[in-house]
């Protein structure tokens, strides 16, 4: 086995560079795309998910390990692993991060990197505290089953969490079609941190925004509608803890509240969804303004 680096530690200087050059060039042109309060949020964010990482890191490592030693095949150390892993990984995140839109129990993990308003490089930093609680983990580490070492995993996938951090600005406007075609991009991402209906829950992608082409769930980003980021219910707050876990506290007053036919829908149906229909999904919000485009002729 290689001696593997950590690659996220050689990227966190130019990520420091990168969101002070954005400030800079934000304070000159677009003074509202960072407000102090909203930054300082999106950094403890990213401090606290360093630490709860930290702390349940060991475990997820050692499942994968079990998982690697009852691998199905036994691929090793060869030159083509390395490719191959960081594809399927991707893969493997694109359905992490689907579900994580779709389902519930895992948007409450995933909906604190959605929370703010503003759409810049701090946002990146906006990572779940609870992961493994909504065991979250659970569709990238399979790939230790099929062979992939969980080393390696961790390696592929700093990767994947380093070339996402850049696609967190509105300093960059469109690439050229091949590579806004074949690649995620700060265009692309633009539009999965949306809240308009014509965006909502719209591409998922890691790295390759192929995978949302293939799968039914890419919207372009158009010039004529100005995205409005954050959540369709806005926080209306800076509260630390509530950024954290107000999904949380959402789902156990609904499974308290519901009748006992329908709690478990509250955990497994998409966000939004309740048994009395006084709520709206992204699902419904979309269908009303596709309804509305098709009335008006568009």
């Amino acid at each position: 086995m290689p001696e593997l680096f950590s690659p996220v530690d050689y990227a966190i200087p130019a990520f420091v560079i990168l969101i002070i050059a954005e400030m800079l060039w934000a304070r000159s042109r677009a003074p509202e795309k960072y407000e102090p309060r909203d930054t300082l949020t999106s950094l403890a964010l990213g401090t606290g998910s360093t630490v709860a990482g930290a702390l349940t890191g060991a475990l997820v490592f050692s499942l994968a390990m079990w998982m690697y030693e009852n691998r199905l095949f036994d691929i090793g150390w060869v030159w083509w692993a390395w490719p191959l892993c960081f594809v399927l990984d991707d893969l493997a995140y694109y359905w992490a991060h689907r579900t994580g839109h779709r389902v519930r129990w895992f948007w409450a993990s995933h909906v604190n990197h959605h929370s703010s308003q503003h759409y810049n490089l701090s946002t990146a930093l906006r990572q779940t505290w609870t992961g493994f609680i909504a065991l979250g983990f659970i569709f990238r580490i399979p790939l230790a089953l099929i062979g992939f070492h969980p080393a390696l995993l961790l390696f592929v996938g700093a990767f994947n969490l380093i070339y996402q951090f850049w696609i967190h600005t509105e300093a960059i406007g469109k690439f050229p079609r091949w590579f806004e075609y074949v690649m995620n991009t700060p265009s692309h991402h633009r539009v999965h941190h949306a809240t308009n209906p014509r965006y909502l829950d719209r591409n998922y992608a890691g790295v390759f925004i192929i995978w949302d082409r293939m799968f039914g769930t890419f919207t372009e980003e158009v010039d004529s509608e100005k995205i409005r980021y954050g959540i369709v219910r806005q926080l209306g707050t800076f509260n630390l803890l509530w950024s954290v876990f107000h999904e949380w506290v959402g789902i156990f007053q609904d499974l308290w509240s519901a009748p006992w036919r329908h709690k478990l829908s509250y955990l497994v149906r998409e966000p939004g969804w309740s048994h009395d229909g006084s709520r709206e999904t992204s699902t419904t919000i979309r269908a009303r303004w596709l309804e509305t485009q098709h009335s008006k002729g568009e």
